[in-house]
């Protein structure tokens, strides 16, 4: 059982926790703006897409991330938080990454979109394991797939099979995707206290030891590589 949960079930409710409460306020501050990050990202991606159908799939993926930042919008509101204060420490690191990893045309957004922003989803999936049912329950519904995993695969699947040489330029972007992705979700863990306490737990709860993080991230890397051969690219 979690820290936060028996703290439910005990009746003294996990967000009297001031630490828990900020930890909590934080990770769907950041979540929250990789969503709207998205959504902008998606919808300029829609206005360069190739064709009218690839426009539709990609202003509805858009639309969904909105949908998905609203409900953690609420959330925060219910805390007592204002979420755009919750959101803003995270505007640097997260536009950072992006400048990082801007695409150079419609076949990286694609590979980005689904391999890039999926890597700090599951990242977040992570640290949601030390959450209140409740919580863990809305952070695994927003990061849900937005309906383009089977859009992207089919386009990038297409292309390669067109023109061979692409495969191996988007599996090296892949990697790279991979490793900018994992270093930013580590920097916006030890930049932020609460989120750093969270997972290293404390005298009452649980935290993860250096063989945790070290499953945690194989798993990470064993999913990225799931996604890639998906793809059919080698990651």
């Amino acid at each position: 059982m979690t820290y936060a949960a028996a703290m439910t079930e005990s009746g003294t409710g996990a967000f009297a926790d001031p630490e828990y409460h900020a930890a909590v306020v934080d990770l769907l501050g950041a979540i929250g703006y990789g969503q709207l990050s998205a959504f902008e990202r998606l919808a300029e991606d829609a206005s360069t897409a190739p064709g009218l159908e690839d426009k539709v799939e990609i202003a509805t993926m858009a639309c969904r991330e909105l949908a998905h930042l609203n409900r953690l919008r609420d959330r925060l509101s219910e805390l007592g938080v204002d979420p755009f204060e919750a959101m803003a420490p995270f505007r640097a690191p997260i536009d950072a990454f992006h400048a990082h990893t801007a695409p150079r045309d419609w076949y990286e957004s694609l590979v980005k979109a689904f391999v890039g922003d999926a890597l700090a989803a599951d990242f977040y999936r992570e640290i949601a394991a030390f959450l209140d049912t409740g919580t863990r329950e809305l952070i695994i519904d927003t990061l849900s797939d937005t309906g383009h995993a089977g859009f992207v695969v089919d386009r990038v699947r297409r292309a390669i099979e067109a023109d061979p040489r692409l495969g191996g330029r988007l599996a090296l972007w892949g990697r790279r995707l991979m490793g900018e992705a994992l270093t930013q979700a580590q920097r916006v863990a030890a930049d932020r206290d609460a989120l750093s306490a969270l997972l290293s737990g404390g005298v009452d709860r649980p935290g993860m030891d250096l063989a945790a993080v070290g499953r945690m991230f194989t798993r990470l890397t064993e999913t990225h590589a799931q996604r890639m051969a998906d793809l059919g690219l080698a990651s």
